[in-house]
């Protein structure tokens, strides 16, 4: 019996392109691109402006761009900011 694969599609979870809201758009462009491009992206921009707290690396602490995407919350974990981040993304 032959068995017949689907060829996983570049348009679906973490490889689907996805549009940054224009507060978000400050931090990684305007351009659509897939999820795990735009994390990389936050983390770059949290990298360069030393925003990762140093006495709790699981901790970001919010500049003026980032408090936007952060709800106003000075500080967030690695793992809430994910989930704000994804609100201000369209599919």
């Amino acid at each position: 019996m032959a068995t017949t694969t689907k060829k996983k599609s570049g348009g679906s979870g973490l490889s689907a392109l996805v549009t940054p809201s224009s507060d978000l758009a400050a931090i990684v462009g305007d351009k659509p691109m897939p999820r795990s491009e735009i994390t990389k992206k936050v983390w770059d921009y949290i990298k360069a402006n030393g925003l990762q707290d140093q006495t709790n690396k699981r901790m970001i602490n919010a500049d003026d761009k980032l408090l936007k995407i952060f709800n106003g919350k000075k500080q967030v974990s690695m793992f809430e900011m994910t989930a704000l981040v994804s609100k201000h993304l369209k599919a």
